[in-house]
């Protein structure tokens, strides 16, 4: 192990749980903390350098590296519900219910996983044969047979069973 790497995992091994204390005390949730102290000495390993030698400046530094990762966090959060909440204006609100969607999905629901899929890709997802193919890892002409026969086993499906006699 090499002298930097020697001085790194003393470092997170002295400072870890202090640096991870300040995190947690700062976070919810929990998880959040542990994310936030890896990225905090991430930081430290690339500008180790950087780091004061002397075991009351490192704690220092190290606190001070987890108040900027912290603060870009909550930037980071921030930007992240602007944005679920401009997406969520711009999105189609649920159609009321309706009994023939409710028969299709039913009908969708017993088919097999592949057949379902295809049907959603290309009927729901708008895509056409060549860009299921890509999303499925096949050729457009195996979407074109496939979907051809997932589409006789929807209408088997939606077909109304026979009445007893």
């Amino acid at each position: 192990m090499s002298a930097a790497e020697q001085r790194f995992t003393a470092m997170m091994s002295g400072h870890g749980p202090a640096v991870l204390g300040y995190l947690s005390r700062r976070t919810e949730p929990a998880q959040d903390a542990a994310d936030l102290m890896a990225e905090v000495f991430v930081v430290a390993w690339r500008r180790l350098a950087e780091v004061p030698a002397a075991p009351d400046e490192t704690r220092a530094w190290l606190i001070g590296a987890a108040r900027l990762v912290l603060a870009n966090h909550r930037r980071g959060t921030v930007r992240r519900h602007r944005l679920a909440n401009r997406l969520r204006l711009h999105l189609r609100p649920e159609p009321a219910p309706d009994p023939a969607t409710d028969l299709v999905r039913d009908a969708l629901a017993r088919l097999g996983d592949d057949d379902r899929e295809l049907l959603t890709l290309i009927g729901w997802e708008d895509l056409t044969a060549t860009q299921a193919a890509a999303v499925l890892g096949i050729t457009p002409a195996a979407v074109r047979k496939r979907l051809e026969r997932a589409r006789s086993r929807l209408r088997e499906q939606l077909e109304p069973s026979p009445a007893p006699r």
